[in-house]
């Protein structure tokens, strides 16, 4: 029986199993034998775990102050040179010092992000029970925010999907993530509630920038949803085979030499 979604198993393999999200749907959508494998526990890709903490070490100080002090004492080795507070703290996270600093002393940032933070939200997408954890969610503006960290927040990045260049919030599927949560929070609380997201970058002079997500993207990404995830699901419980990208690491570390391909016809990737 499933254990109820708590702070302590949100992130837990147990939780993985039992209900989707986004983070996992997204691995799926970009390959399906990496994901599977990844959620049995028979892969774990490499790796750099700095940009990840990085964002977390963000994301506490903005929690609270407790939040970012536990983060700091579990994470000693990894912030520190030699993990040694007296050594000094590594540049990646000087960096991410500066990236709070460029919010706190913008008055608009303390004014907009108010609210709850990180609130758990559950409930189902066409039949399947999925998870969501809201940065920062404020009931009554009506709005949640996403807070986000990016190298440069006015780089494109091309879509195969879509044929053409799309902002770091498509390309990472931020646009799904905050169509879920929108329809999260309205079956949890029975609130509507606008998203935004607030990026800043990882510049030595950090950018920032607020955004709004327009309905058609998030209605797009949930029409994605309903039309992918019956597979998905099929796949995370062994009814049908998952799909290989053949590209990334994991299909390149277990590819068989099974077909013969033309030169001219080698894909493009």
């Amino acid at each position: 029986m499933t254990k109820t979604l708590n702070n302590s198993n949100y992130y837990s393999n147990e939780q993985d199993w039992a209900t989707q999200s986004k983070s996992w749907f997204w691995k799926f959508e970009q390959c399906e034998a990496e994901a599977l494998a990844e959620l049995k526990g028979v892969w774990r890709p490499p790796q750099n775990l700095t940009p990840l903490l990085v964002g977390n070490y963000l994301h506490s100080y903005f929690e609270s102050l407790e939040a970012h002090q536990q983060f700091i004492e579990a994470h000693k080795k990894e912030l520190y040179r030699y993990g040694n507070p007296e050594k000094g703290i590594k540049q990646e996270f000087k960096k991410a010092d500066n990236m709070i600093h460029t919010l706190e002393a913008d008055s608009n940032f303390e004014q907009l992000y108010q609210g709850d933070k990180e609130v758990i939200v559950t409930g189902e997408l066409f039949g399947v029970k999925w998870r969501g954890k809201i940065d920062c969610l404020n009931l009554d503006r009506h709005l949640f925010l996403d807070l986000k960290t990016v190298d440069d927040i006015h780089k494109k990045h091309w879509s195969e999907s879509d044929h053409q260049y799309v902002s770091f919030a498509e390309s990472r599927g931020y646009d799904m993530q905050m169509a879920v949560y929108q329809e999260l929070i309205k079956q949890t609380f029975g609130v509507e509630c606008e998203p935004l997201i607030i990026a800043v970058s990882k510049q030595d002079v950090p950018d920032k920038g607020v955004f709004s997500v327009p309905d058609s993207l998030m209605a797009a990404q949930l029409d994605l949803i309903e039309v992918d995830q019956p597979h998905i699901e099929a796949v995370k419980h062994g009814t049908e085979k998952p799909a290989r990208c053949e590209h990334c690491e994991y299909c390149r570390s277990t590819k068989t030499l099974n077909d013969v391909i033309d030169i001219d016809e080698i894909p493009f990737y």
